[in-house]
């Protein structure tokens, strides 16, 4: 295994593992699964899944990408990238259709890897992953408006395209409550500034505390702000995943193909994406291609232990390189810890209380929105790369994410045909 190209970074570094690293990886894995906890559970709700499948999501895939992957520090879990293409085919095709598609795209990611392909995925144009990166956003960010404000649908209303959620907001935006309005802005203020006074504790935390209390106390905020509990059901133990209800169709296989191909691109993208982002903080170099098989077999592993799609986490893997984290053994104890969280603290998680998820998700679009990028694009005023920015963000917004990657790719060949063809014939950009 001394030379495999798909060699794990787990087992080059175990190799000098010595005490003092443990401590510091034990270390950063409790503090990593403490910041995944309520990001787990709000971007399962933001999927449209129940909200303990963010942590078995977390648990299987942290672990996986861990033992398997091309990084040393790589936290692997459920993102903000897939909770609108997740929701879109939970809606049309169900839990089992989830799973197909996600068992499809950890076997895409697999095979990319033993081909060699994990360098071919940075040459997917800057100006694509840009505008369906801000789309995702402002998809997420719409979508939690109902619970930031306390709206409340009419029976039977249940919007799942951006556009739809809009207009059901703005139809019954009169039944929003100012209590949960309060709750979501006062959670809203803790996580703004919060980090500037402290950084030992994640505010996500301080966030979701602060709001249980005040709700669980406060008689007013409790008669009128919605929590987990009040629309989820809070299982305790480990998962139970009921296949004999599933319904694996050829038509279902089929129409899920597209589905399954966006995932893995994404996945692929997005964990490479933080690979290299690790790699400038701890100065190494990560193994592309062991990378993309562990993240298919995270994938699969996520779906069969009862989570959905993953990827690495680029802000999750940051806070563990900061707190010390230096082998993959971090990211397990990560995944422990959180397994321990499931196994006694989750029924607490209905005590949450729904604006405080959605701020949450407020800072999480905000965070991936790459707003700067989009504004730097923009001031290049270089025509081709605008539009296809321009139409890769607006078609995920109004559409779907598959709609959006394919047009943006063949847009931008198209662009890059005309530009050659300029070139050729003298014409300047």
């Amino acid at each position: 295994m001394k030379n495999f190209y798909l060699k794990p970074k787990f087992f080059e570094t175990v190799k000098n593992y010595s005490g003092a690293q443990a401590i510091k990886d034990v270390t950063a894995g409790i503090i990593v699964a403490i910041i995944a906890l309520p990001l787990s559970i709000a971007l399962a709700l933001a999927s449209g899944v129940e909200p303990a499948q963010g942590i078995y999501t977390a648990i299987a895939a942290g672990f996986f990408v861990a033992l398997l992957g091309g990084s040393r520090v790589q936290i692997a879990g459920p993102t903000a990238a897939f909770a609108t293409i997740v929701a879109g085919v939970v809606a049309e095709q169900g839990m089992d259709g989830l799973f197909i598609a996600t068992v499809m795209a950890g076997i895409i990611l697999i095979l990319m890897g033993i081909l060699k392909l994990g360098s071919l995925i940075r040459f997917i144009p800057k100006t694509v992953t840009v505008g369906f990166t801000g789309g995702i956003a402002v998809t997420i960010l719409l979508g939690q408006v109902k619970d930031f404000f306390g709206i409340t649908y009419s029976e039977g209303v249940k919007p799942i395209e951006t556009i739809e959620k809009i207009e059901a907001n703005i139809h019954h935006f009169a039944s929003f409550k100012w209590e949960a309005l309060v709750i979501g802005l006062i959670a809203l203020a803790v996580l703004i500034v919060y980090p500037k006074l402290e950084k030992k504790i994640p505010p996500s935390l301080i966030a979701v505390i602060l709001g249980a209390l005040l709700v669980g106390l406060v008689p007013l905020f409790s008669a009128n702000v919605s929590t987990i509990g009040d629309l989820y059901n809070i299982p305790k133990g480990l998962p139970k995943v009921d296949f004999g209800s599933f319904e694996f169709t050829k038509d279902k296989i089929i129409a899920v193909i597209p589905n399954a191909i966006t995932i893995a691109l994404l996945a692929g993208v997005e964990s490479l994406l933080s690979c290299v982002v690790a790699d400038g903080m701890i100065d190494d170099k990560h193994n592309s291609n062991a990378e993309l098989v562990g993240q298919g077999v995270a994938n699969i592993a996520s779906v069969f232990f009862g989570g959905i799609p993953a990827t690495g986490a680029i802000a999750r893997t940051a806070a563990n390189i900061k707190n010390g984290g230096r082998t993959p053994v971090a990211a397990m104890v990560h995944s422990v810890v959180l397994l321990l969280v499931l196994l006694v603290l989750m029924p607490y998680a209905k005590l949450i209380p729904m604006p405080v998820i959605a701020a949450i998700l407020f800072i999480v679009a905000y965070n991936m929105s790459e707003w700067r990028h989009f504004v730097a694009i923009y001031k290049t005023k270089r025509i081709d790369d605008i539009l296809v920015l321009t139409v890769t963000f607006v078609l995920t917004v109004v559409f779907d994410l598959v709609v959006a990657i394919v047009a943006g790719m063949i847009l931008y060949a198209v662009t890059l045909l005309i530009k050659k063809i300029f070139k050729k014939e003298g014409v300047k950009n």
